[in-house]
C-alpha cells in the first residue's frame, strides 16, 4: 500500500515537473515590464482576470473562470479587473456597472447574473439576435442600473449616484491605467502577481491555462 501511494506520488510528482519544463515564457506567458504593484497581503499571490461583461468570449470563459479559482491554491487571490477598450460594444459602460457593483459590495454576488443579462436574455443585450448586429441604442447605465436593483436590490437611484461620484471615477482611471500597465490587447487576459501575462490561446487550452496559472503562483509563492 505504501508503495502504491509512494509510486502515485512519484508519478504526479514527475508530471508536474515535465509540465513546468514545457511552459516556455514568451511563448505561453509573457513577461510584464515593469511588473506592476499588486493589492494583496503578504503571502498572498494575486491573480488577476482583465475582462469586459461585453465581451463574448469573457462569458464563455465564464465557468472556466469559475473551476480556475474553486482550483487555486488558498494563498491565491483572485480579483477583476474591467476592460473598456471596445467602445462599440458598451465596455466603458460595463466597466463603470461593474466597478460601481465593486464599490457598493455587490459585484460578487451580481457577477454571473451579469453576464446571463446580456448573453442569455434581452435585458442588457448589446447584440440584436435577429440581425447579429450590434445594437443602437446601447445599453446604459440607467438600464444597468435597473439590473442591479432587480438582482442586488439597490436602489437604482443610489447606484446611479454612485457611479457618478469620484471614487468610481477613480476606480475608472485606475482600471485603464492597470490594463495599459498589463499590455493586454484582448479579453479574458490573466495577469498573475503583476509580472506574468497569459491567456487561453498563449496557454494552449483551457486545462493547460489551469496548470499554468498554478504554477505561476508556486512561482511566486514564497
Amino acid at each position: 500500500m505504501r508503495k502504491a501511494i509512494f509510486g502515485l506520488f512519484v508519478s504526479v510528482f514527475l508530471t508536474t515537473a515535465v509540465q513546468a519544463a514545457n511552459w516556455v515564457e514568451g511563448q505561453h506567458y509573457f513577461l510584464i515590464k515593469p511588473a506592476q504593484p499588486v493589492n494583496v497581503p503578504a503571502g498572498k499571490v494575486e491573480v488577476i482576470e482583465v475582462f469586459s461583461y461585453g465581451c463574448i468570449a469573457c462569458n464563455s470563459f465564464y465557468p472556466s473562470m469559475e473551476k480556475l479559482v474553486a482550483s487555486l491554491p488558498k494563498n491565491a487571490h483572485v480579483g477583476y479587473v474591467p476592460a473598456s477598450f471596445n467602445t462599440a460594444e458598451a465596455w466603458p459602460m460595463f466597466q463603470r456597472a461593474y466597478l460601481t457593483a465593486q464599490a457598493m459590495g455587490i459585484a460578487d454576488k451580481t457577477h454571473g447574473a451579469m453576464f446571463n443579462a446580456i448573453w442569455a436574455s434581452d435585458e442588457l443585450a448589446v447584440v440584436d439576435r435577429r440581425t447579429n448586429q450590434i445594437k443602437n441604442p446601447k445599453p446604459t447605465i440607467e438600464k444597468a442600473a435597473a439590473f442591479y436593483e432587480r438582482v442586488a436590490g439597490v436602489k437604482k437611484e443610489v447606484f446611479l449616484a454612485n457611479a457618478k461620484s469620484f471614487p468610481v471615477e477613480m476606480k475608472v482611471k485606475n482600471a485603464d491605467a492597470m490594463v495599459k500597465a498589463y499590455r493586454v490587447d484582448s479579453t479574458p487576459t490573466l495577469v498573475v502577481q503583476g509580472k506574468y501575462r497569459l491567456t487561453v490561446q498563449s496557454a494552449g487550452g483551457l486545462e493547460q491555462l489551469t496548470e499554468l496559472v498554478k504554477f505561476l503562483v508556486a512561482k511566486e509563492t514564497k
